[in-house]
């Protein structure tokens, strides 16, 4: 029971990290030429957030925009974490300068995992009829390292990855 409050505090603690992970995708819709259709960037329910896009052209495009939220919630928690870290952070009070950033960063870490959503549309592209057989060879394992990350997220790894990316690295580097 106690496990199970840890967690609806910590999913509701992490809503910040559910936002950027939805924009994750749609940055790389846009990148990889891909049209968003529509986006639900947070929600009370399952799936907390979703990017419809139309059927990326290639296998390749379809791995970027599923591996988007890694790309961008990786990044932007990193550097929220050393920005306030470093003191770069504006703030009247510790709080606004370090706290809120830190736990920003921290939430958005949380979320870089794809879900299982994610590697279950990834894993159907790759062994779709017009992926050929590189698609395959490297896209399954891709596919599986995807399923197990998000797998371990519930079980503290999302957590584990946040304070290891938005606070711990940006601490290692600058001491």
């Amino acid at each position: 029971m106690l496990f199970f409050l840890f967690r609806i505090l910590l999913i509701l603690a992490s809503i910040p990290g559910v936002i950027v992970h939805e924009l994750g995708h749609q940055i790389l819709c846009h990148l990889t030429g891909t049209r968003v259709l529509k986006v639900c960037y947070f929600r009370f329910g399952i799936p907390a957030g979703y990017v419809m896009h139309e059927q990326p052209s290639s296998w390749w495009r379809h791995m970027f925009i599923a591996l988007g939220p890694f790309i961008v919630n990786t990044s932007v928690a990193f550097a929220l974490g050393w920005l306030a870290l470093r003191g770069y952070m504006p703030g009247a009070s510790v709080w606004m300068a370090k706290v809120l950033p830190l736990w920003l960063a921290v939430a958005i870490a949380m979320h870089a995992f794809p879900s299982f959503g994610d590697a279950e549309s990834f894993l159907d592209a790759v062994w779709s009829q017009r992926a050929g057989f590189f698609a395959k060879l490297l896209g399954t394992p891709v596919a599986l390292v995807m399923f197990l990350g998000a797998f371990l997220g519930n079980y503290g790894l999302d957590l584990v990855f946040g304070l290891g990316i938005g606070f711990f690295a940006p601490w290692y580097l600058l001491r």
